[in-house]
């Protein structure tokens, strides 16, 4: 037993902690960032600093190579790039409208911020004052950062640990009737994207031809779905079995395993494929990457592929900005009459 504890304590912290350095982007380019910049590379154990936004201020040679662009590009290296944290390092008085367009952006693209200790009214993150990196600062995040977080990651591990083993029997039958009635692996993985935008390998079971995503190209313009998504009710590439799989969402269960290895929660939003994602142009559609992404979600409860893309994401958006022990707990018991219902599964 001691051993077993061990080991969930472990996989717990492993799974809370994000992958590797902090990867920060510092916005200035004067004395403030060249300060910050030295800080951090100081401390270049915990910080990978993928480099900053030129302020128009007279640039440092150690920021020869760090620009990324200027304040007109922000929003597009905030989609572009793999950010954990953004760094504000301009003076609050000269900086007023710049710095709030700034937080604005990050807002929207759900980025965790951090500037000088003075107070913006915002929408939509939440506010903590602490001293790291050498400044008194307000850190403002886009998701629930507290205790609850290390709760829900608890329950996902017992509960995927649960659904392993009581759906084992489910996983032979559908590992069998897959590879008795069409050609190629058992498993589909593809990549999508997840907390922070950090790609990962999504298992499902397969329920299309081995060479499904070859044939998209010939069957793209018969898309359904107003958006970057792609959905149609027939689907040529899909099997006799894997639609049934389809509908009674049997196909979804391999991701108890991506839960468990904490790249997905039991409850979030969907994870989205990279073709997906690399076709957003709203940055305000990124906030979705704040939170893990989830087997079930306030999308599934709510209509799933009957519902329009906006209308997904604004629900995807609502759940993140409302998010509660036990409105995970409500989704996962309405998840249940969703899947025999089967409405809106394609």
């Amino acid at each position: 037993f001691t051993a077993v504890s061990i080991v969930l304590l472990r996989m717990l912290v492993n799974a809370t902690a994000l992958p590797g350095r902090r990867r920060v982007l510092i916005v200035g380019s004067g004395p403030r960032a060249l300060s910050l910049f030295r800080q951090l590379m100081e401390g270049s154990a915990e910080h990978n600093v993928l480099g900053i936004v030129d302020t128009g201020a007279p640039l440092s040679a150690l920021f020869s190579d760090k620009s990324l662009g200027t304040l007109d590009d922000f929003s597009d290296i905030l989609m572009r790039t793999q950010v954990d944290e953004v760094l504000v390092a301009l003076p609050m008085r000269s900086h007023y409208d710049t710095i709030e367009k700034v937080i604005r952006a990050c807002e929207l693209g759900g980025v965790q911020v951090r500037y000088p200790a003075n107070v913006f009214s915002c929408d939509l993150a939440r506010a903590s004052v602490d001293s790291k990196h050498g400044m008194p600062a307000v850190t403002l995040s886009m998701a629930c950062e507290d205790w609850r977080v290390a709760v829900k990651r608890v329950i996902d591990i017992v509960g995927a640990l649960i659904g392993l083993v009581l759906c084992a029997p489910i996983f032979v039958l559908v590992a069998l009737a897959v590879k008795a009635t069409s050609h190629g692996p058992i498993f589909f993985a593809q990549e999508r994207f997840g907390y922070r935008k950090n790609t990962f390998r999504m298992f499902k079971f397969r329920t299309m031809v081995p060479n499904a995503e070859a044939l998209m190209g010939e069957i793209e313009n018969q898309n359904e779905k107003a958006g970057p998504i792609f959905k149609i009710k027939n689907d040529p590439r899909i099997t006799t079995v894997g639609c049934f799989l389809r509908r009674s969402s049997l196909d979804e269960l391999p991701q108890l395993w991506n839960v468990l290895t904490g790249e997905m929660s039991l409850v979030g939003p969907r994870p989205l494929s990279t073709r997906d994602v690399m076709r957003f142009d709203e940055p305000w559609l990124m906030r979705r990457f704040s939170v893990r992404p989830g087997i079930t979600g306030l999308w599934q409860v709510s209509g799933r592929s009957n519902l329009e893309f906006v209308e997904w994401m604004r629900l995807d958006l609502s759940y993140i900005d409302g998010w509660s022990l036990s409105r995970d707990a409500e989704i996962l018991f309405r998840t249940v009459p969703a899947v025999f219902r089967t409405s809106g599964a394609m």
